[in-house]
């Protein structure tokens, strides 16, 4: 891979949150998009998903109807991997779990050409381990985009230990030509942003554990007292508690320091089905017209 010119199709593996997001700014900053699942049905959601997030767009005058028009005529969608083979870009955006994510690259790579790159969103796990799981670690990265992707405006930038120079410059200028900005992380559990954000979380969780206050008390106290957009354990039930908890595990096991142990309330949570939004209940109850906290 020369240069950012040499791309022109890019692939987005995992039609869920994040991978609709990845494929929803691509496709406006005017590639071609291949999102690929193993549902139909999840791509027929993130297809409708995005059409309602532009329209949202369209009506904070962010985008015009004709731009939101061309960006999803660039958007194709389908369910075997030999879909993806023309792709100058590959995004890998599934689940959090390394054994799903190491048999996807195990599938791709045999329909790629020898030149196309590959990235991970992974939020937490080594891209340096990833790569290995490959045939191209030289044009193996880690881009991690946050969520909501359409209005956040970071996108983590990792190299795994054998990523070249050229495939590092030519993501990097990619990401600002899709409107956001980076940080460049080294390839450390978590990177920065959830190294910062999860043990702060787990924490708080902590707090509620330890009953220092409850759940309207923590999230206010952070909210109002620490200028935060939302409160922690909010913001807990926005990410997904069992992401929460994987990329705890990923912190503790990887840097081997209690202070990453995961909360027993979080563990609790997550055994019980109630990982936030997603699932209708988590820190709060979501089945009425306001959430109502758990706790």
């Amino acid at each position: 891979m020369a240069s950012l010119e040499d791309i022109k199709t890019i692939g987005v593996i995992g039609a869920g949150q994040m991978g609709n997001g990845i494929a929803h700014v691509i496709a406006l900053a005017g590639y071609d998009v291949r999102l690929l699942d193993i549902s139909q049905d999840a791509l027929n959601k993130a297809f409708d998903a995005m059409g309602k997030n532009m329209d949202r767009q369209v009506k904070k005058e962010l985008i015009t109807a004709a731009q939101k028009d061309d960006a999803l005529k660039r958007v194709s969608t389908g369910t075997e991997y030999s879909f993806l083979s023309d792709c100058d870009l590959v995004i890998e955006a599934a689940t959090e779990n390394e054994e799903v994510k190491k048999q996807i690259f195990k599938a791709l790579c045999p329909v790629l050409g020898p030149e196309a790159i590959i990235a991970t969103n992974t939020s937490s796990i080594s891209v340096t381990r990833l790569a290995s799981y490959t045939d191209r670690p030289s044009k193996f990265m880690g881009m991690h985009f946050m969520n909501p992707v359409p209005l956040m405006k970071l996108v983590e930038l990792i190299r795994g230990i054998a990523t070249d120079e050229v495939t590092y410059r030519t993501i990097h200028e990619l990401t600002k030509k899709l409107g956001k900005e980076t940080a460049s992380a080294e390839d450390f559990p978590a990177f920065i942003v959830n190294r910062i954000l999860l043990p702060m979380i787990n924490e708080a969780i902590y707090t509620l554990y330890e009953g220092v206050g409850n759940v309207k008390s923590i999230d206010t106290a952070l909210r109002l007292g620490a200028n935060h957009p939302m409160g922690p354990l909010q913001l807990a039930d926005f990410i997904g508690l069992d992401t929460c908890l994987s990329i705890m595990h990923v912190l503790h096991d990887g840097l081997a320091d209690t202070k990453y142990r995961p909360c027993p309330l979080l563990v609790k949570y997550v055994e019980a089905g109630w990982l936030g939004r997603k699932a209708g209940r988590g820190f709060y109850d979501y089945s009425g017209d306001e959430p109502v906290p758990t706790r």
